[in-house]
């Protein structure tokens, strides 16, 4: 079996959980008999590692241009698509000579570059939207000029792609759900994003979620049919010996860590009160907000409000080798989201060997049984749980040593093994 896979970011140029799950599972997929990924991204940056499948960059796919070199007088002749429907240009006077011309409905014009390659930034950035319409063009000549069985599209940002090949080739489409706008933006809820993320459930022929709290709002809020909807939880790649010999902690004082995204779904300002109750409790104790987003400042001052800069740090953004010695350094792990679709963070932090504490608001609180659970906007339950796991070692022990054991069986190859399954019920219904 051949899937055509779409995502947004592929390690390591990667933002959050999203890129670090699609690594995951196609590692995991590889492991399988008779599996093979073409994984597509809109920015091959050339550095990652492309071991488990076939990586493709949108940016490097010229767009209906072709070259043509013949070997008796070795002159290259350049020719376009006339069935493609897409017209590259590349500056505003050609977009107007070009224009002037007459084509058949439905004929896309699209700046390019002089060979016909569209640029990608790779990021989320104000261009954002274009840059999802430019990457459902590609996905069009990359399901013409590839072979494939399935197509699998992760996340509202691949769902255009995902729908574009399996419009141009009638291969079943797939689509990934790892969270939706009900989660990252809470009631002010994005209309073009929920547009998109509604298109691209009603277009697929079965949609996986990552937590049944995921499931629930698919099903509720967007429409999808409960039988076309099957929850397949996330897992964690193992952590390797070498990277356990550089893992040193090289303070005295006790370590409370948030690792996110610092945005309203991550809940950071719930983090910042609890570490404010426990503050008056201890004063061996350092809080360390690991992460970037649009709160970042105002949890800064926060902080200062609240007179505890001097025991608050905020790290910025921290990805590879930097998480690890975060974890190391770490003496209790809080992720106090909101509105959490699954969490991988807390699997990575109780396989470095550090109790969580995690809100019942998130989909990985499904599965695991050695954490401790609040709700997170109870800010005093979070502020008892660390202190209590900073205050009894007997019940830190606990908790560090269930905790790395429970994680050691949520493995990608089992997650894999569930896809899969997904795979060959969409292919039934052919």
């Amino acid at each position: 079996m051949r899937v055509l896979m779409f995502g947004w970011e592929f390690p390591p140029h990667i933002s959050g959980g999203l890129g670090t799950a699609c690594y995951g599972l196609t590692k995991g997929l590889a492991k399988l008999k008779n599996i093979e990924v073409i994984f597509v991204v809109p920015k091959a940056f050339g550095d990652e590692d492309q071991t488990a499948m076939k990586l493709i960059g949108a940016n490097n796919i010229s767009v209906s241009k072709k070259e043509i070199q013949f070997e008796e007088n070795q002159k290259k002749i350049d020719y376009f698509e006339v069935n493609s429907q897409i017209i590259p240009y590349v500056g505003e006077d050609e977009f107007w000579k070009l224009k002037s011309g007459k084509y058949p409905k439905g004929t896309k014009f699209i700046e390019t570059d002089k060979s016909c390659k569209i640029d990608f930034s790779g990021t989320y950035g104000t261009n954002l939207l274009q840059e999802i319409k430019n990457y459902a063009l590609i996905a069009e000549i990359i399901a013409r000029d590839n072979t494939f069985d399935i197509i699998h599209a992760h996340d509202w940002l691949a769902y255009p792609a995902g729908i574009a090949a399996k419009k141009v080739s009638g291969k079943p489409l797939v689509i990934h759900v790892h969270a939706t706008d009900f989660d990252r933006s809470g009631k002010d809820v994005n209309p073009r994003v929920y547009s998109i993320e509604r298109e691209g459930m009603e277009m697929a022929d079965k949609i996986i979620v990552v937590s049944n709290l995921t499931r629930n709002i698919v099903i509720e809020k967007y429409g999808a049919s409960p039988e076309k909807v099957t929850t397949v939880y996330n897992a964690v790649e193992p952590i390797s010996i070498s990277e356990n010999t550089k893992l040193r902690k090289g303070v005295d004082e006790k370590i409370v860590t948030f690792l996110g995204r610092i945005t309203m779904q991550k809940g950071p300002e719930y983090f910042i009160e609890a570490a404010n109750i426990v503050l008056k409790k201890m004063g061996n104790i350092r809080f360390v907000m690991a992460g970037s987003g649009d709160m970042m400042d105002a949890m800064v001052v926060r902080a200062a409000e609240l007179g505890i800069s001097d025991k608050f740090h905020f790290t910025g953004f921290l990805q590879g080798d930097d998480v690890f010695q975060m974890f190391k350094m770490t003496d209790v792990f809080v992720m106090p989201s909101v509105s959490e679709p699954f969490g991988i963070v807390p699997l990575e932090a109780m396989q470095a060997n550090v109790p969580v504490i995690i809100s019942n608001q998130s989909g990985v609180a499904e599965i695991l049984k050695h954490a401790i659970k609040i709700d997170f906007w109870d800010t005093l339950a979070m502020a008892d749980a660390i202190y209590g796991l900073l205050k009894y070692p007997s019940l830190s022990k606990h908790f560090k040593k269930a905790g790395k054991k429970e994680v050691g069986n949520f493995k990608w190859k089992n997650s894999a093994k569930r896809v899969k399954k997904v795979y060959k019920s969409a292919l039934n219904k052919l």
